[in-house]
Formats: structure tokens, sequence, C-alpha cells
């Protein structure tokens, strides 16, 4: 399971979706597919209910109480700047899709994790693609 850490209300809080069920639950929640949710954050195409649900999913996945997981949405997400909880939010789905900065181990392919985290944080897929097909040329 891929867990992403960071400071959100008051104190270090564990994010993570380790079911299938609970990422279909964000996809209903958001009416978005997980994929085009994650295109959304990285096209800054998002909404509000997008940045609280992300939050409070993953707060659950991550091992809080559902109760807990809303009242900490509630009183941190909403009346705060906005840009708090997108960076939470952009953590938390960025370690969904790509693991965590922390695992920068070769992938099932032979592709590294940091190269990775690269290509989406650049959108330059193509020449993440091209670079491997380099290393594996040498």
């Amino acid at each position: 399971m891929t867990e992403h850490r960071a400071f959100f209300g008051d104190g270090e809080k564990t994010f993570a979706f380790p079911t299938r069920e609970l990422i279909e639950e964000l996809e209903h929640k958001t009416g978005q597919p997980i994929g085009a949710l994650f295109r959304r954050f990285q096209n800054h195409d998002f909404s509000f209910s997008d940045l609280t649900e992300i939050i409070r999913l993953g707060l659950v996945g991550g091992g809080a109480s559902p109760a807990d997981a809303d009242r900490l949405v509630k009183v941190y997400s909403i009346g705060r700047p906005l840009t708090e909880s997108f960076l939470v939010a952009l953590g938390i789905i960025t370690a969904l899709f790509l693991g965590t900065e922390e695992n920068t181990d070769d992938d099932d392919f032979g592709f590294p994790q940091d190269e990775k985290w690269e290509a989406a944080a650049t959108g330059d897929l193509a020449a993440a693609i091209r670079a491997a097909y380099a290393d594996d040329a040498e």
C-alpha cells in the first residue's frame, strides 16, 4: 500500500487508498474516473469537492475513522486558503498514481521511480520514455 504523509489540520497525518472500493468511492463522490481526476489536478482544473473528498477518503484509508476524517476536513479545509488543501490533495493523488518519493527503486519495468515523478511534474512523458529506451540501447 502506498501511503502519503503530510501535515493537515492539527498534525501530520497518513493518507492512503488501500482498497479498490475506496478508489471507487472517490470516483463516485467526485463524479470523475480516477485518471480524469488526476489529470484535472495536473491541469489545475479541480473543484473544491475534489479537494475535500481526496483528503477525507485518504484519511479514512490512512486509518482515521470516517467521523474524524469528516471533522478534520470541515475544520481545516473550509475557510482556509485553497492552496493548503490543494497541496495536500495533490500529494495524495500523486502518491496513488506514482508512489512516494521514498520509493526510488525501479518499478517492474526497470523504470526508475524518480524519472516517473519528473515526467509527471513536467508533463513530458515522451522525454522520459525516450530516455528509458536510450538507457536500454547502451
